[in-house]
């Protein structure tokens, strides 16, 4: 069932090396991460305060950033610096070390709920019975597991440029390990490591998923999670793997005491992170969207190994969903995953298996941990802990039925700017302000290429005679929230603007989110450069202006931190928020209707979500009222 390669014409530079697997064939042609020009960048920059800053502090920004590129200063030296380690031929990717260090690896909050993510399958009406879909679940994974071992996995495209592929390798087989000052990943053979683990009321079995050079059949599997379900019935025990839900340092110092408690122990960490992945046999039933996206999102605290990069959950009704961990694989490569799962099992691929059960499979072995009194005060704080910090979040699912994308392209607009302008207006409606909003870009087309936060394009000079008054007058975008944005939100908001003039100003924002998720994908962002620059300061010495200058800060603390991942197969889709302050907006966009999945502490989700359906009908109206306007015809 592996995707046949594509035939069409690939971007130049792009060359096929017959001697790499099918899935790395593009890897070594791809083209590095660019260094934008300072000039460019800081170009970017000022644009994007434009919307969040008074003049006066506009100006004050504007002087740091003069400072900083001057002519022999600070920001030409390290520019020269970056330049210079992203042309070293041993340097596949100038930003990816630090950037896995300081977004993912050395953050020391809980994973979940900060950096964990979910996706939340339809329900499949022909298998409502836990073993049953956890066994057609397990045989797509395990599907697609054999193309990402063997290399032939076709790659991914966006434009017909192949992209980045490394990550895949972060998917089976591997665990992302807790240490200070920051955790690191560790991969497994696969050829070593068959097996998944299965999750029961908190407890752990092995299953292995190939018995003599052979993958189990869906039925072999079937009945040895319906052997779990028995063998877990009346068995109490402490809950390991709430450990994983800890503050990072917190989890380490409790890791080393789960090792010291047993040589035991250490052998059933080892089965458990060199899984291929986790089967989670939840003991729950959820129905509506929001009990399924907290179950999905972190459950019980209790049934979960969070440091896992994919954890499969299915619940005693036969509902199930995703749960992933991002530090080092972002949401494409397990969106593509569960696409390709959920294909094979609705598109019939995956049939009911009546196949003979063999003998001589083994049965599902328990992986037990020898506990002491500090380890059991360590799993009862981690629960503790657990179930205060998720109590604080507030989660929405606003289902928004009114359009989709099919509507949204009949209106000639891009459905993700589109929707961007959706929240934007939401927003607005709740505050009365704007503030600043990240969406993520990928950067995959280069190589280890990650994400960036959208930004526009350049169109004035940071020369000193620039004409800075004029400047002002200018609209410009600037990340997610643009001057164009912000004049379209106040447009929809006042009752005497005219709908054909709330039409016009919608376009012109969604144009300029267009421009600039467009330039952020091509590596010629903001915020990565000056992260980048910023990490190459001396330490002995002062910060330049530019960074201790409370624009800076400001600009990039996210109050909506957003993101689009659109499924035929999912009907959700989430993360949290980003900040203490802001929210967290995951998207999905099908062709009829709209989703939102809004998570926040206690900043009100639910009616951040009811300004969005709002929002999304004052739109609608706008765009209509346009299309209904007959263009006048010249008498000739």
């Amino acid at each position: 069932m592996a995707p046949v390669r594509k035939n069409s014409t690939l971007p130049a530079g792009n060359r096929e090396d017959p001697t790499k697997p099918p899935m790395f064939r593009f890897q070594e042609s791809l083209p590095k991460l660019p260094v934008p020009t300072l000039e460019e960048t800081a170009s970017r920059y000022l644009k994007s305060l434009q919307p969040l800053l008074t003049p006066e502090e506009l100006k004050d920004s504007t002087a740091a950033v003069q400072e900083f590129i001057k002519p022999g200063g600070i920001g030409q030296e390290l520019q020269k610096k970056l330049q210079a380690k992203a042309a070293d031929p041993n340097v596949k990717n100038w930003m990816i070390d630090w950037w896995n260090f300081s977004a993912y690896l050395g953050y020391r909050d809980p994973v979940v709920p900060y950096v964990s993510y979910f996706y939340s399958y339809k329900d499949d009406k022909k298998r409502r019975d836990q073993a049953t879909r956890a066994a057609a679940i397990t045989t797509g994974v395990l599907s697609f597991k054999d193309m990402v071992d063997k290399g032939t996995l076709e790659p991914e495209y966006m434009k017909k440029a192949p992209l980045c592929m490394d990550s895949y390798q972060y998917m089976f087989n591997c665990c992302r390990i807790p240490e200070k000052p920051a955790d690191f990943p560790r991969k497994f053979a696969p050829e070593e490591n068959k097996h998944v683990v299965v999750m029961r009321k908190g407890q752990f079995y092995k299953v292995m998923h190939e018995v003599d050079a052979k993958q189990l059949s869906t039925r072999e599997l079937e009945e040895q999670f319906r052997r779990i379900l028995e063998l877990a019935k009346g068995n109490s025990v402490p809950p390991v793997g709430a450990l994983t839900s800890e503050n990072r340092d917190i989890w380490t110092d409790a890791r080393a005491k789960l090792v010291a408690a047993s040589a035991r122990n250490e052998e059933a960490l080892e089965i458990i992170e060199s899984a291929s992945f986790l089967i989670c046999l939840d003991d729950t039933s959820p129905v509506t969207l929001e009990e399924r996206a907290h179950q999905y999102w972190h459950g019980d605290g209790k049934n979960r190994w969070y440091d896992k990069p994919l954890q499969f959950i299915i619940n005693e009704n036969g509902s199930a969903g995703f749960m992933g961990e991002h530090s080092m694989m972002d949401g494409t490569p397990t969106h593509r995953l569960s696409d390709y799962v959920n294909e094979v099992i609705f598109r019939e691929k995956i049939t009911f298996d009546t196949t003979t059960l063999r003998s001589n499979l083994p049965e599902p072995a328990e992986v037990k941990f020898v506990l002491n009194k500090d380890v059991e005060t360590e799993i009862f704080r981690a629960e503790k802990d657990f179930t205060e910090l998720i109590g604080k979040h507030e989660l929405k699912v606003q289902m928004y039925l009114g359009y989709g994308k099919g509507l949204i392209k009949k209106f000639k607009c891009s459905p993700d700017a589109y929707v961007q302008m959706i929240i934007q207006l939401a927003y607005y409606k709740m505050y009365g302000k704007n503030r600043p909003t990240y969406e993520s870009a990928a950067t995959r087309k280069y190589q280890l290429g990650r994400t960036e936060t959208c930004m526009p394009p350049p169109a004035f000079s940071l020369h000193t005679n620039t004409n800075w008054d004029a400047y002002m007058n200018v609209t410009n975008p600037g990340r997610s929230v643009s001057t164009d944005s912000v004049a379209f939100c106040k447009a929809m908001e006042d009752p005497t603007a005219p709908p054909s003039i709330c039409a016009q100003l919608l376009r012109k924002a969604i144009d300029s989110h267009v421009s600039y998720i467009t330039d952020a994908s091509s590596g010629h962002g903001v915020d990565r450069h000056l992260f980048g620059l910023k990490q190459l300061l001396p330490s002995d010495k002062p910060k330049p202006s530019i960074f201790t200058d409370p624009a800076y800060a400001y600009s990039s603390t996210w109050y909506l931190s957003t993101s689009q991942l659109s499924s035929e197969w999912f009907n959700g889709y989430g993360w949290s928020q980003v900040i203490d302050e802001g929210f967290g907006v995951a998207y999905m966009i099908n062709e009829g209707w709209l989703s939102f999945n809004v998570v926040s502490k206690g900043l009100g989700s639910e009616r951040l979500g009811y300004f969005l359906g709002q929002a999304a009908e004052d739109m609608r109206e706008v765009m209509e009222a346009e299309a209904r306007v007959q263009p006048v015809k010249a008498n000739l």
